[in-house]
């Protein structure tokens, strides 16, 4: 067992529950298609710093997705039956649940370093 930083290293949870651990660069997206077949069954820990608004929604449909503020100010968007819904997180340690199939995006008051925990089977974007 070695030390890791989520901002660093991301771990990936296979559907055996067993945690793989993979290097946050340029590449991570395509390994985890390749290596973790599609990602079926996997979830990703990962922890990301955004310094502007998001410029796309995704959704998750093989789950819901934990979304954890570590710092800043961040504003969580999830669209439902045509209609949006605002969720502040503005403490460390606030979370939002993004629940299975709803498009969601992020709107930043302020730098901010969020902790996602995401089932990534089949992840869809769209522009904003």
């Amino acid at each position: 067992m070695s030390l890791q930083n989520i901002l660093q290293t991301f771990a990936v949870i296979n559907p055996n529950k067993q945690v793989s651990t993979e290097i946050a660069d340029s590449s991570l997206y395509q390994r985890l298609n390749e290596d973790y077949n599609s990602f079926k069954g996997c979830e990703l820990v990962s922890c990301y710093t955004f310094d502007k608004d998001w410029d796309s929604w995704e959704n998750h449909p093989a789950g819901d997705e934990l979304v954890i503020l570590m710092s800043g100010l961040v504003t969580f968007v999830i669209e439902s039956g045509g209609e949006t819904r605002e969720t502040c997180l503005s403490k460390p340690g606030d979370y939002v649940v993004v629940p299975k199939g709803h498009w969601h995006t992020a709107r930043l008051s302020k730098s901010s370093t969020v902790l996602f925990i995401t089932p990534g089977e089949d992840t869809q974007h769209r522009s904003a």
